[in-house]
């Protein structure tokens, strides 16, 4: 009998020590293996789709154009007097951005690419977090184009586009979203377009309105590319005719089939296409000429635009529905010119990391759109405007002018 107990108790123990070494096992490898839920965070979406406010029947978009984001706090300004150097860096850039939402509450945060420096930067994603931070932070729809820096970092177009249209409160796109016509008709990327960031959002008429479902101010994003190695050397990226032609067709075909209620005919739309601003970063070739015309702002440097003319402003024109476009790139130009009937322009250098002018305060574009009301009720589009604040002590507001104005008269348009 002794025996037999002393068998029993070592099966006993060794079925004990058996199930022991398991337990540690499966524990010791699920710590390894086992996805952590706790820190997965869903992206927080602003509310869409865009429109224009009810109170006060406006809509505010604020152009930040080259802010040229680095590492912080040891990225150091370039152009600031020698009394400010020791303790500036992107901070400064960031203080800027916060002081910017505060005065002007914009609905809407426009990026105009070389949003951050890739060359002065090892990690691009954390540089990316950090310089749309306050667009974060205060919860205000944005959404971003990329410049000729943006990629000189950890991370290719493709790759930046992807991570933006990803972060909270981004509206962006990596490109088109557009109805495979070979399957069930479901959304897909437009794959057969050059650049990545190539995209469009709507803003409709504000609730209570005859407009309240339907787009009355349309916002075109374009990718100018960065550089482009010629059998002359390298030039800068422009904008090709693939995104020409997918803009051509968004115009003409989607937003009439968008437009196909237009419950009110009125001189205030003598279109179906509703007008429409456009971003990208790199100038096109013709707003040399602008040297020569009559602009409101600063003309201060050279436009450092690509060789090859793409023929953006002859699409532009023959559109007829893009009234502005508003760039970046050449950082101490900040003036608004016209173009056969298309206004072009700058946002003015917004980072203190990217070069700038001495005694030329950084600085950043407010476009405002407006409705006009008619017997208590908010109706189309009556006029946009633009200005400038500077990041000086007071905030200064500058360069105020009326770009597009209405006139609006009710009656049957022909």
């Amino acid at each position: 009998m002794g025996c037999v107990a002393e068998k029993l108790s070592s099966t006993i123990v060794f079925f004990i020590f058996q199930v022991s070494s398991i337990y540690f096992l499966h524990s010791l490898l699920l710590a390894h293996v086992m996805v952590n839920f706790d820190g997965v965070a869903v992206k927080s979406s602003p509310e869409l789709p865009f429109r224009f406010r009810s109170e006060d029947g406006t809509f505010k978009i604020l152009q930040v154009a080259d802010m040229h984001y680095g590492q912080g706090a040891i990225s150091r300004c370039r152009d600031v007097p020698s009394s400010e150097f020791k303790f500036c860096s992107d901070l400064n850039t960031t203080v800027f951005l916060r002081r910017l939402i505060e005065a002007e509450k914009p609905d809407f945060i426009a990026f105009t690419g070389d949003n951050i420096f890739g060359s002065s930067t090892p990690d691009a994603a954390e540089s990316l977090f950090h310089a749309f931070g306050p667009a974060l932070e205060y919860r205000i729809p944005w959404a971003a184009i990329l410049g000729n820096h943006d990629q000189e970092s950890t991370m290719d177009r493709e790759e930046l586009m992807s991570l933006i249209s990803l972060m909270d409160y981004s509206v962006s796109e990596v490109n088109p979203v557009v109805r495979d016509p070979s399957s069930s008709g479901e959304k897909v990327f437009l794959d057969r377009i050059d650049g990545f960031g190539n995209y469009n959002l709507m803003v409709y008429g504000a609730y209570g309105s005859p407009f309240a479902n339907h787009s009355i101010l349309d916002l075109f994003f374009l990718d100018s590319g960065d550089r482009f190695t010629a059998k002359r050397g390298q030039i800068y990226g422009w904008i090709r005719e693939s995104q020409l032609d997918w803009l051509r067709g968004l115009s003409q075909h989607e937003q009439d089939e968008h437009w196909r209620h237009n419950y009110l005919r009125s001189s205030c739309f003598p279109r179906k296409t509703p007008p429409a601003l456009a971003f990208f970063h790199i100038p096109i070739p013709e707003v040399r000429n602008l040297y020569y015309r009559e602009i409101v702002g600063e003309f201060q440097e050279a436009v450092a635009c690509s060789s090859m003319n793409s023929g953006v402003l002859k699409t532009l024109v023959s559109l007829k529905n893009v009234k502005a476009v508003f760039i970046g790139h050449d950082h101490i130009n900040d003036f608004c010119g016209n173009l056969d009937g298309v206004w072009f322009c700058y946002g003015g250098g917004s980072g203190y990391h990217g070069y700038g002018m001495v005694g030329w305060p950084r600085r950043a574009r407010v476009i405002l759109a407006e409705l006009l009301k008619t017997e208590g009720t908010w109706m189309g589009l009556e006029r946009i405007r633009t200005w400038k604040r500077l990041d000086d002590e007071m905030l200064s507001m500058i360069d105020e002018q009326v770009m597009l104005l209405v006139s609006c008269s009710h009656h049957d348009a022909a």
